[in-house]
């Protein structure tokens, strides 16, 4: 059991104030809470079983600028999604199956935690506290499931506290930003391994995040046309 609260006090620690905890107090605008705890539960549960399985060959296959780029992309899709989601008809949210936001959120979750130092937390304990035995995997792997999910929950819990407190507009437009920030640091990120810090991942940072900001401000000029 010490593996376990060590494991637990660690992870929940790394993920506080982390961009995944954040993440979930703009998905709380946007998304029913059980399509997010479902979504978020089943992305922590297998990043967990990555990092405590298989955790010191995930350095050496995944490539990191892949996985930044297209969690730049997706912090975009998502920032994006909200300027545009008003112009969705009634009847088309409707017809949209419950796995549609799971699958969403559980995507947006395991990209922005693969890689992160709340992973590389897990990963670095399960490599000091295996040992090659079972139950000292199983008590790793309990120990970071649950300090993730209760970090987790506590962006949950003031995401949904906003919810309720504040208007809609200002709600969205903090996901807005949080997600917009997220996805321009994950772009930026994602140029600098890709070309190093020349003028080459300077000019791949700008198109990409430019590209966005038109889009974004399209989406927000055609919604303000349609209240008139």
């Amino acid at each position: 059991m010490t593996i376990f609260f060590t494991v637990l006090f660690t992870i929940f620690i790394a993920e506080m104030g982390d961009k995944t905890q954040l993440l979930l107090v703009a998905m709380a605008g946007k998304y029913k809470i059980s399509h997010i705890l479902t979504g978020t539960w089943l992305a922590t549960v297998l990043l967990n079983v990555l990092a405590v399985g298989v955790g010191a060959a995930l350095g050496s296959y995944l490539d990191m600028r892949i996985i930044k780029l297209v969690a730049g992309l997706a912090f975009f899709w998502f920032a994006y999604s909200i300027l545009k989601g008003d112009e969705e008809e009634e009847g088309e949210k409707e017809m949209k199956h419950n796995l549609g936001p799971v699958l969403a959120i559980f995507g947006s979750f395991f990209i922005g935690e693969l890689g992160d130092k709340t992973q590389l937390s897990a990963i670095t304990l399960a490599a000091n506290y295996t040992d090659h035995q079972f139950m000292n995997a199983f008590w790793v792997f309990s120990g970071a499931v649950l300090g993730l999910i209760l970090a987790d929950l506590i962006g949950l819990v003031v995401g949904v506290f906003l919810k309720s407190r504040m208007p809609t507009g200002i709600l969205n437009t903090l996901s807005f930003g949080i997600f917009a920030v997220f996805g321009v640091v994950s772009i930026r990120e994602a140029m600098i391994l890709c070309f190093g810090a020349g003028t080459r991942a300077i000019a791949g940072y700008i198109v990409i995040t430019g590209v966005f900001a038109l889009c974004s401000l399209g989406a927000f000029i055609k919604r303000r046309v349609k209240k008139l």
